[in-house]
């Protein structure tokens, strides 16, 4: 017991409001006592907007939380964060994350995360917003997957996108159709909806097609890095164990050049592979209009840092898109 309250001493002191509630909850039903909502971030960071909504230029991953690491061959990663991404960790990375300014989510549908992010908004008065994609099928049958979405929407998430690994798989079949209808079956609930890719020629596709998307989800990192892929080794756009997640960095500069819809850049460090400062000056020079990163708490204070001074110096040719 006394290693628990030591613990939680710490983070009350260490961390701001918003830290030092979410950890308090955990005892909450011990105490009987209503948290307070989280003090207002104390670390602003730039924004752009994506439909109704204004967003950080920094945005959390939340493949860390999930425990998605996509440490490549290191299957110990994925268990080594299962136990430290735990559900009270969780809440306090989320408002760490609030804390410094970053004010977004981008996760996918796990359950047990899902109602750990329940709990943060509506038990704890959590603001963070939450941009979440659906996994339920696209086959021929929409029906499972209207149904998350509506599950969603019932929980006042602020964004839906179509997660990458469909809309890869539909735009190599091309059914750029169905990519469409699921858009807009999002639209239909008068939320921003997207489009994520690992395959550039997602995005190729919907802007052919004027799929009717408010926003991209786009892999993007450059190729220097010592695990960086040889150029026999460029077969797919996205293999099972990868050294690279962005097959052709140029060929996406090219493409989101003309783009004028917001995107959001993702697996910009190539899965931890390239450290932050190159990774997101990177992105932003060269076209991104947000970055998403997968961050452990104590990542997230320096990583601000960092954006607030790329973007402070940046030199890019693509006009912001939001």
């Amino acid at each position: 017991m006394l290693e628990k309250t030591d613990r939680r001493t710490f983070v009350k002191t260490a961390l701001a409001a918003p830290a030092a509630m979410a950890l308090s909850m955990q005892v909450g039903a011990e105490a009987q006592a209503t948290p307070a909502a989280p003090a207002a971030a104390s670390g602003a960071l730039p924004q752009g907007r994506i439909g109704n909504l204004q967003v950080s230029r920094l945005l959390l991953g939340g493949n860390l939380l999930t425990h998605f690491t996509h440490s490549r061959d290191l299957k110990y990663v994925y268990n080594l964060a299962a136990h430290y991404n735990t559900d009270e960790k969780i809440l306090e990375t989320m408002a760490v994350a609030e804390q410094n300014g970053v004010n977004t989510l981008v996760i996918h549908t796990v359950p047990q995360v899902l109602n750990t992010l329940r709990k943060y908004r509506f038990e704890m008065g959590g603001k963070i917003q939450r941009i979440i994609c659906p996994t339920a099928p696209v086959g021929n049958d929409l029906s499972e997957y209207a149904k998350q979405v509506q599950s969603l929407v019932d929980d006042e998430v602020e964004a839906v996108y179509l997660w990458g690994v469909h809309a890869d798989k539909l735009a190599a079949e091309g059914r750029v159709d169905v990519i469409a209808k699921l858009v807009d079956l999002v639209k239909q609930h008068g939320i921003p909806s997207g489009v994520g890719a690992h395959d550039v020629n997602v995005i190729a596709a919907c802007e052919k097609n004027n799929v009717n998307a408010d926003f991209y989800i786009k892999t993007f990192h450059h190729h220097k890095y010592a695990t960086a892929p040889q150029p026999h080794e460029l077969t797919s756009p996205y293999s099972e164990i990868p050294g690279y997640w962005c097959r052709d960095p140029q060929e996406v500069i090219d493409l989101m050049d003309k783009v004028e819809k917001p995107w959001i850049a993702f697996k910009v460090m190539a899965a931890g592979a390239i450290p932050p400062p190159s990774a997101f000056a990177y992105a932003f020079a060269n076209g991104a209009d947000h970055v998403l990163a997968g961050m452990f708490d104590y990542e997230i204070a320096e990583d601000a840092g960092i954006v607030r001074d790329v973007l402070s110096e940046l030199d890019r040719r693509r006009p912001w898109r939001s």
